[in-house]
């Protein structure tokens, strides 16, 4: 048979139409022309993450590492007074243990301002037991002469024996605009604690929306998360002075009443962090995450 050379042409022609078409169609592996990543770029992180010390460290406004100093880093401000209280081994580095014992800030902090505070996250690592008979403030932004602080994270910890491991109360509350009170409790959700068990609290409120979140362990645990706008809204008053472990009441001559609702916390506390936004969901589950490999 005797094949013209046109038609032989016409045959290569028809290829290499069919072969531009064919890879027109595959499917392209970038079709939005990211830029390749290293895949070693990623080891050893957590949620894209190798420390808590990334997650929005343009917000965070004050920070207790406990790392062999009470100080306040931020503002690198040391207790005023402290009692009963010892470095031990933490979830990162060293934690302070309490015994009977708090740690009083007699000054106005600049991040917990009227203005500079509205919007807040506070992330904690606790080591705690219920007590059967009183409360735990694990810190309060204190308003002196004042019972009620500005932001208290109290612990119900008068609700349940000390042999009870697998509810703890918590019940937040803050001072309104209105000069009310606004709370929240963990109603039906309890993280499991115990004297050598670490457990991750965070608190967030959004002033936007009047929204007061309680997490543990990276759930968000809260029965009552929505507490309204307008004189409802958080206010953090001045002037104010901050404690960990107790409340003014458990203060040698520094009581404000005759209330001996709380007694000064027996625990352990580490990574005591305080942002003034909230902390998208996310961020708060990488920072359990984080510190459960001790990052």
């Amino acid at each position: 048979m005797k094949i013209s050379t046109l038609n032989i042409k016409r045959f290569a022609f028809g290829i290499a139409i069919c072969s531009a078409i064919f890879s027109s169609c595959k499917k392209s592996d970038n079709p939005n022309n990211l830029p390749e990543v290293d895949p070693s770029a990623y080891q050893g992180k957590i949620d894209g993450y190798t420390s808590s010390d990334e997650i929005y460290p343009n917000n965070l406004k004050a920070y207790w590492s406990f790392d062999d100093t009470k100080n306040e880093l931020k503002s690198a401000s040391a207790p005023t007074q402290t009692a009963n209280d010892a470095f031990v081994t933490g979830v990162k580095g060293k934690a302070i243990k309490l015994t009977a014992g708090y740690l009083y800030y007699a000054k106005q902090f600049d991040a917990f301002k009227t203005d500079a505070l509205k919007s807040f996250t506070v992330s904690v690592w606790v080591q705690i037991l219920n007590n059967g008979s009183k409360r735990t403030m694990l810190m309060t932004l204190a308003r002196p002469n004042t019972f009620d602080g500005s932001l208290d994270f109290r612990l119900n910890t008068q609700a349940n024996a000390a042999t009870v491991t697998d509810k703890l109360g918590i019940g937040p509350r803050f001072s309104t605009v209105g000069g009310g009170s606004q709370d929240n409790l963990n109603a039906t959700l309890n993280p499991k604690i115990g004297a050598d068990v670490w457990t991750h609290l965070v608190l967030t409120y959004d002033s936007n929306s009047g929204t007061f979140k309680e997490w543990a362990n990276g759930v968000d645990v809260g029965s009552y998360n929505n507490r309204g706008v307008g004189n409802n809204l958080f206010k953090a008053y001045e002037p104010g002075e901050f404690i960990i472990g107790g409340n003014y009441n458990v203060i040698p001559g520094k009581a404000v009443n005759t209330s001996v609702e709380y007694a000064a916390m027996t625990g352990t506390v580490d990574e005591l962090r305080i942002y003034n936004t909230v902390l998208p969901d996310a961020h708060i589950k990488a920072l359990y995450a984080l510190g459960v490999a001790g990052k």
